[in-house]
């Protein structure tokens, strides 16, 4: 009696049977037991994850290499500037340089400059003409025309920095020294 899936003596098996014959179970045969599912196996998604983990952290790697060797440099402007002629800082005159934070002060004997940066906590003074005072807007802190402080928070006086003149008779001042405080460069 020949049952539903009897091939009437044929030797080979009703997969590979019915994958000559071309009916469904030959092909689920022909793609083996996965069934319906097609695409990517197992092994195959996990190779190309970590494949594409090993791309992104080389890639990772050679940015923070190129990052390195770009150079990090602060560029400044230059500590030194020209202040003018002597002659251009009669008796009194006060001239503020903003770029280089710096007063150029002419007295009778000479010229000097001084720091305008607070040394409180490193506001930006400003001067006051009609009170021939040095301020800062900051926190109140008040110096005279020489630096010293008149009135706190300010715990030192401003720096007194260098005055020298060029081959040419120029003014040049350089905010990067320091010198002692009552120093005049004379004319």
């Amino acid at each position: 009696m020949a049952g539903p899936g009897d091939r009437g003596g044929d030797p080979r098996p009703a997969a590979a049977a019915g994958a000559a014959d071309g009916d469904e179970h030959g092909e689920r045969g022909e793609r083996g037991d996965r069934g319906d599912r097609r695409g990517v196996s197992r092994r195959d998604l996990l190779v190309s994850v970590g494949v594409g983990a090993c791309v992104a952290a080389t890639a990772g790697a050679a940015l923070v290499t190129v990052d390195f060797l770009d150079p990090k440099v602060l560029f400044e402007p230059p500590t030194r500037f020209k202040a003018g002629l002597p002659g251009d800082y009669p008796e009194g005159t006060v001239r503020f340089n903003r770029e280089h934070r710096a007063y150029v002060v002419g007295t009778p004997g000479g010229v000097y400059a001084l720091s305008a940066v607070c040394t409180h906590l490193g506001c930006i003074t400003r001067y006051h003409a009609d009170e021939r005072a040095i301020a800062c807007p900051c926190h109140g802190s008040r110096y005279d025309l020489e630096g010293n402080v008149t009135q706190g928070p300010a715990p030192r006086s401003l720096t007194w920095i260098e005055v020298a003149v060029d081959p040419a008779g120029t003014l040049v001042v350089d905010t990067a020294v320091p010198i002692e405080h009552g120093r005049i460069f004379r004319t």
